[in-house]
Formats: C-alpha cells, sequence, structure tokens
C-alpha cells in the first residue's frame, strides 16, 4: 500500500507467523513558506513482499527558492516507492535502492534541463528500508535518519552540506545537483522497541538531539510522535517546510524471508514408477545425489510431463538441507530465462510433501556426451559458448552466482539449446545463505582465487565456463585435474592446441583469456566473454600475456629471500666463530 501525506496514519505489516511488526505515521506542515517543498511517504509491504523487499520509506525536501523544488521531491519520493519494489528480489537492498536512484538523478537533471522553469530543480533524499532483523539506509542532502533504541538516540546519516562559514546550508550533494549521484549507504540490525525518524532539517535543526529524543520517547503512538516533531518544529521558528515520519519496531522477524518457506513439510520416502505426489505421477528417477533425487513425473490431469526434485529419505530430519532446497526453489522461480528450467507454481494446499516442480527437457547432459566419447566440432563449441556466456548474463544480472558450471549441470536438447540445471549451491546478493558459505563447487573448474578463499564473483564463473569449453575441446583441465581437498598451485595454462593442434588460433585465445590464472587478465563479465564468442575470427583476441613470475609467485620469492637470509647468516656465524 503506498501512503501520501494526506493519509498519514499509522500503519502495522503483517503480524502472521515471525514476520516483521512496525508501525509507522507521518506529518507534515508548511510553516511560513509559500509552498510546501517537502514530500514523505512510505510503502506498507505485506506478504512475500514484506520478507522480500520489506517497508520502504523515505523523507525528501526540494531546494528551496526554485521552482520545481517541490516537483524534484515528490517525483523522487514516488519513483523511489514504485521503482524500488519492481527490482529483482535477487538484489541486495543498497543495490536496488542505488539503481533507482541513479535513474531518479538523471530524470530530475532532464527535467531541469528541458525548461526555464525547472531549471536547477534538486532534492535531497533520505530512505530507509526495515526488512526481517535489519534496516537499511539510503541518503544524500541534509534531511536525516534517526534510530531511538535502549543506546539512545543515534544520527544514521551525515549532512552534505559545504563546511564553510555562511554555507552551512548549501547542499553539496542532492538529487538533480551533479550527473554523477553518490548516495551514503548504511546498515544495521533492529531490536524491538526501537523508533526511527526521518525528518527534513525543518525539524532537526531547530530542535536538536536532545529534544529530538525527549519528544520520541514521550509516545507510544507513532502519529502523536510525528505531529508533535513537526509542530514544535514550526513553534521554534525554524521558518521552513518541517516533515517527519516515525517508525516503531513491535517484532523483528526471526528468520527473515525463509518464514515463507514451507520448512516443515514431509520428506516424501523413494518414489516407484507408478507412485503419485501431489497430482503427479512418477514415471521414472532422472539422478540423484549425495542430497537430492529428480524424477520424471506426468501431471495426473493435463499429462503434461514435468521434473520433480526433492531431498534423499535419508536427510528427512536434516533441516538445514530442508531449507536449501526451498530455498533453491524460491531462487529458480525469480530466474525467467530460456537457459534454464522454469518452475512451475504449485496450487495453493497442494503440496503436501517437500518437493518443487520444474518444465522438463529431452536431451543428454554435456557430461553425458563426453562419456560416450563424442567430438565437438570448433563451431559447435562456439555455439555452446554463447549460449553458456547468455545464461550467465541473465544470472549475474539477477545477483545471483551459480557456483558449479560443469559438464553435467548443463543439459543440451535435440535442437541444440541448452538449460543450465542445479542452483543447489547458487547465491543471490539480497537473499542470505548462512549454510553456503565458503566456495562450494567441482574443484576442477574452480577459478584459482577461490583457492585462495577469495569469495566467488561473476568472473569464477566465467573461468568455469571456460574451463568446460577447454575440456569439451581438448578432454584435459587446462592446469591439470584437481581433486578434493587438494590445494592446486597454478603455473601457465597449457595452450589448447597442446592436445588439439587443430584449433584455430582464435579460439585458443579466447579459452585462454577465460582460463587465465589472473582476474585481471580475465574477461570481467559474462557479456565481454559473449562479446568475443560471437565475434570469433573477425576480431580476434590477442593471447593473453604471460605473468611474470615475480608477480605470480612473490609468497614464494618471500618465503625463499627469508631461508636465503636465515642461511648467510648461519654461515657468517660459522666464519666468524669457527
Amino acid at each position: 500500500m503506498f501512503a501520501s501525506p494526506v493519509q498519514a496514519l499509522a500503519r502495522r505489516s503483517d503480524t502472521a507467523g515471525d514476520r516483521l511488526a512496525i508501525r509507522v505515521a507521518g506529518a507534515s506542515r508548511i510553516g511560513t513558506r509559500e509552498r510546501n517543498e517537502d514530500f514523505h511517504a512510505w510503502v506498507a509491504a505485506e506478504g512475500d513482499e514484506l520478507d522480500t523487499k520489506g517497508v520502504l520509506l523515505a523523507v525528501a525536501d526540494g531546494v528551496g527558492g526554485v521552482v520545481g523544488g517541490r516537483e524534484a521531491s515528490e517525483s523522487s519520493v514516488r519513483g523511489l516507492l514504485a521503482d524500488y519494489y519492481g527490482t529483482p528480489d535477487t538484489w541486495e537492498v543498497a543495490r536496488s535502492l542505488d539503481m533507482v536512484l541513479q535513474s531518479l538523478n538523471e530524470w530530475v537533471l532532464g527535467q531541469g534541463a528541458a525548461s526555464k522553469e525547472m531549471a536547477g530543480m534538486a532534492t535531497t533524499l533520505s530512505a530507509l528500508v526495515v526488512r526481517g532483523s535489519r534496516y537499511y539506509a539510503a541518503h544524500v542532502g541534509d534531511t536525516r535518519i534517526y534510530r531511538l533504541s535502549r543506546d539512545g538516540l543515534m544520527q544514521l546519516t551525515q549532512d552534505h552540506v559545504w563546511d564553510r562559514p555562511g554555507m552551512g546550508h548549501v547542499l553539496r550533494r542532492a538529487i538533480g545537483l551533479d550527473t554523477h549521484l553518490v548516495v551514503d549507504y548504511a546498515d544495521g540490525e533492529i531490536d524491538e522497541g526501537d523508533r526511527f525518524l526521518i525528518c527534513s532539517d525543518g525539524v532537526w535543526e531547530p530542535l536538536g538531539a536532545d529534544r529530538l529524543r525527549d519528544i520520541l520517547g514521550r509516545d507510544h503512538d507513532p502519529q502523536r510522535l510525528a505531529d508533535a516533531l513537526v509542530d514544535e518544529g514550526v513553534r521554534s521558528g525554524s521558518g521552513d517546510n518541517a516533515t517527519a515520519i516515525v517508525v516503531h519496531v513491535d517484532h523483528v522477524a526471526k528468520h527473515g524471508w525463509r518464514d515463507a518457506l514451507q520448512v516443515d513439510l514431509p520428506v516424501p520416502k523413494r518414489l516407484k514408477p507408478g507412485a503419485m505426489i501431489g497430482g503427479f505421477e512418477v514415471l521414472d528417477l532422472l539422478h540423484e545425489s549425495r542430497a537430492t533425487l529428480l524424477y520424471r513425473v506426468r501431471n495426473a490431469g493435463s499429462g503434461q510431463v514435468f521434473a520433480l526434485k526433492t531431498l534423499q529419505p535419508l536427510l528427512a530430519e536434516d533441516r538445514a538441507s530442508r531449507e536449501g532446497l526451498l530455498a533453491e526453489e524460491w531462487l529458480a522461480k525469480r530466474i525467467v530465462s530460456p537457459y534454464f528450467p522454469q518452475v512451475v507454481p504449485q496450487p495453493a494446499g497442494r503440496r503436501q510433501a517437500l518437493f518443487y516442480v520444474m518444465s522438463y527437457h529431452e536431451g543428454p547432459t554435456l557430461q553425458a556426451r563426453i562419456d560416450r566419447g563424442d567430438h565437438f566440432q570448433v563451431d559447435e563449441l562456439g555455439r555452446i559458448g554463447v549460449q553458456m556466456a547468455k545464461g550467465l548474463s541473465a544470472l549475474h544480472r539477477l545477483s545471483v552466482l551459480h557456483r558449479d558450471i560443469k559438464p553435467a549441470n548443463v543439459l543440451q536438447c535435440p535442437d541444440g539449446s541448452l538449460r543450465i540445471l542445479d542452483l543447489g549451491v547458487a547465491l543471490a546478493g539480497g537473499v542470505p545463505y548462512p549454510e553456503l558459505s565458503g566456495n562450494p563447487g567441482t574443484p576442477s573448474y574452480m577459478a584459482p582465487e577461490l583457492f585462495r578463499g577469495e569469495s566467488a564473483s561473476a568472473q569464477s564463473d566465467v573461468y568455469a565456463a571456460g574451463v568446460m569449453l577447454y575440456y569439451l575441446a581438448t578432454r584435459h583441465y587446462p592446469y591439470g585435474e584437481i581433486e578434493p581437498f587438494q590445494m592446486p598451485r597454478f603455473g601457465e595454462p597449457l595452450p589448447p592446441t597442446r592436445y588439439r593442434p587443430n584449433l584455430p588460433e582464435w579460439f585458443e585465445n579466447l579459452l585462454l583469456r577465460a582460463v587465465a590464472r589472473d582476474p585481471r587478465h580475465r574477461f570481467e563479465t559474462a557479456e565481454e566473454f559473449l562479446v568475443a564468442l560471437e565475434r570469433g575470427e573477425r576480431s580476434p583476441l590477442d593471447r593473453p600475456r604471460r605473468m611474470p613470475l615475480i608477480h605470480d609467485k612473490a609468497d614464494r620469492w618471500q618465503a625463499t629471500a627469508l631461508a636465503l637470509l636465515v642461511v648467510n647468516l648461519l654461515l657468517l656465524y660459522l666464519l666468524i666463530f669457527r
């Protein structure tokens, strides 16, 4: 629900289960000005949207004395509240806010440039997202966000004004002030009983921190608090518009977005052909791993064939595995792309056991083709590479990392199209997966930096795709096969023509770029990888330069130098004292 200043009534978010529960109210006064250039509003999210996006609140103060001040503040707040909820659920909160704010900055600049009446229009903006058990703040200008907790009143933002005599009200940063918008972001844990205040300078400046703290502690009703703050701000003689939003935290979610998952559904026993589950008839077992079972099933009503994924019965009491499967489904639902199987929504109440259903695609995995000895021509390798790059690009735009790209996780349909499988260890930027910390994956396809403990990235996914193409072409790995728990040392990758002399130079250079041990010499993004594949020999890449030994093995040289120093000191001791 969108709450405007006129509808500034207290809102309480969904209290079902273990979800976040807050009360919100706002107020605004024109003061002695001719018009109110402040604008405030919030979205009272409910249900799944409350878990994934949270409640977003914002206050903006249009630049005083400018005709477009009100237009800038209102458009910025309305645009932020409308577009934030349209960003992918898989994005981190800060990324979602920043993408929207950058677009709004461009829009305000464009409006100011298009009309003399609107020239110079700009606005401050302070926004707060409350989600699960955390808050997220975004801020530019001199509106402010405060938090009142058991530790006292804390200002969460810093004013972006010039620190010079007589220029304390001149903004250094604001929406519409510069082509490059720099926004401050902060986040932290929240507790029950916390109160947040978002306000314009017509409130915080005349009242000061002590009076703000006293007023916020007077009452438990956010509306009475918001009214008191703006009224006392006006009475204190600031002469400016006065606007405030007050948030009271009644209940903090213990599990955040996981609260919406049906973790307590029973894990089905091992299913045989002909068995029925959730309105689907089991046809056969497609694949099983240590943790999961994948069945081919048929909808009993429509006769359509799907794939059904569930856990191994041995993991029926393992809560982490149960949450992991449902988190995988949650993530897969949000990846709408022809390069991935699509999750099939289940009617409410139909699913009585722990499983999820996805589209079924005929064809072998690339690993199955390797096992049967298929030979891959360069043109087919190029087509596979292009589809992999497009699939990874779609994934990375959602801030999702696959982390286990390999031939066994890529299915090839009879028409040659690919489907990237198994999001079991995939990681989304906006969704916490504590049980998936570290760097899972298949060692021979893992980038060198992952063995050094660095976090996975889009580059490490592209690296894995490059190793896969290298292996499809040569049946060898660029750095040799890496066994589990091995700590490999990476030298220079062997040129693939060592194993397959007839590979064209452009393709060899592309593979060597994709699997370069130093990320600085690798493709930065899946899009860059895609462009190189599509251009092919029409615009070939140069062969990646060899990394100087001194840079690649600096730690080894340092250890060697230290050992030599010790030996020299020992020899010197023997020469002197013998």
